[in-house]
């Protein structure tokens, strides 16, 4: 069977999810094409060669709906014998489509695939593409809905996480978002957005805050005791998970993954394609696995992927150098490190969502090229990278340098 090798990524900076963010002039599918552009250019590619282009996309309805991985084509100004396809996995939808575009070459059926995904949270708002789970009863009743910052605050209850231990978290990422941005450890893969006259918009990311400490984030409300209490969710949850008495809420908007803008695109190819192109292989795509987790908890998926995609690849947690977690919540990467008792110094090196924010369709891609980078750096060989996702899901993962 033929491999699956990563030649190359890039992502745009994340631009604040409001209408004051720098990103919020730009549509969705300018975003993407600023990826496919770069990835291109980068390379030499001949676009001709290229089989497929899978996007990820939470929301896309509007002007990022539709085909929004055939549109970035045209933006892009790809040859027209690309096609293009957006999927959506939730939270995971980047790194699912990186993982579609390896099953696609590892099956013989195409040679050179760009993945990755987008999502432009000020301009398309979310959750603007509805969904049958939360709306429909008989959906929502047996399988305990409630959103998912209610259930991220169940996982802190059960596991035990306080506030503090979700806060502290927070700061650490800040902390290591920031260092990695004066490192320069972003600027060979972060590629600017620029206007139609050519002038940067953004060019490094903006929502952090590295001036975050334990004393300011204790002066945030926690931001679902609300609708966990007055919604009734607190009921659900308690519901689902008889042993606990009540919720405590523990999780703001300081411990909590940032709206942001912002896309990413990986190159995936065979060898032969790769050679043929003048390419050389950076990784290869070791192996990857989805599961459906208990919806209620929701968020617990990465530990039960990780666990199968382990299995099935016949290797055990010593053998991955580094872990990379989307920082949906705090308590989600806690959870996944207290699972297998991990050396926080192995898992999310360089922040996370929490400080750099989650474009949400783009994020897999995103942190995929993250940890490829930092294997780079520190000459280590073997990450695992892994989301959690709404409805309780879990998307994995592992790479191996070349």
């Amino acid at each position: 069977m033929p491999e699956a090798y990563i030649y190359d990524h890039v992502r745009t900076p994340r631009g604040r999810g409001k209408k004051d963010g720098a990103l919020h002039e730009v549509p969705a599918v300018r975003l993407a094409a600023t990826t496919l552009e770069a990835l291109r250019d980068r390379n030499g590619l001949d676009t001709s060669k290229v089989d497929d282009v899978v996007l990820g996309c939470v929301d896309p309805v509007g002007e990022a709906g539709g085909d929004i991985g055939r549109a970035s084509v045209f933006a892009a100004g790809y040859d027209t014998s690309v096609p293009g396809m957006q999927i959506n996995r939730f939270c995971a939808s980047g790194l699912d489509a990186v993982n579609m575009a390896s099953a696609q070459v590892m099956a013989g059926q195409h040679k050179l695939v760009v993945a990755g995904g987008v999502e432009s949270m000020s301009r398309v708002g979310l959750g603007a593409s509805g969904g049958a789970w939360p709306i429909e009863p008989q959906v929502a009743i047996p399988s305990y809905f409630m959103p998912q910052g209610v259930s991220a605050d169940l996982i802190a209850t059960k596991y035990g996480f306080s506030r503090d231990d979700c806060d502290a978290y927070a700061v650490e990422s800040q902390k290591r978002t920031a260092k990695s941005w004066q490192d320069g450890r972003f600027k060979n893969s972060v590629v600017p957005v620029k206007d139609i006259n050519g002038i940067t918009i953004l060019d490094r990311d903006e929502h952090m805050r590295p001036e975050t400490d334990m004393q300011s984030l204790a002066s945030l409300n926690a931001s679902f005791e609300l609708m966990g209490n007055m919604g009734g969710f607190d009921a659900v949850a308690v519901q689902a998970h008889p042993e606990l008495e009540a919720i405590k809420h523990v999780h703001h908007a300081g411990n909590s993954s940032g709206i942001v803008d912002g896309a990413a695109a990986v190159l995936i190819g065979s060898r032969t394609a790769g050679r043929s192109a003048g390419l050389k292989a950076r990784a290869r795509i070791k192996a990857f696995a989805n599961i459906g987790s208990e919806p209620a908890l929701m968020l617990t998926g990465p530990v039960d992927v990780t666990e199968k995609l382990l299995r099935n690849a016949k290797m055990d947690l010593k053998d991955i150098d580094l872990f990379e977690i989307n920082e949906a919540f705090a308590a989600v990467v806690l959870r996944y490190q207290q699972a297998f008792d991990l050396d926080p110094e192995t898992v999310n090196v360089n922040g996370g969502a929490i400080a750099m924010g989650h474009p949400l369709g783009a994020t897999g891609a995103m942190i995929l090229g993250t940890v490829l980078d930092e294997l780079e750096r520190r000459d280590l060989n073997t990450a695992l990278v892994t989301l959690c996702i709404g409805a309780g899901m879990g998307t994995a993962t592992i790479i191996e340098r070349v």
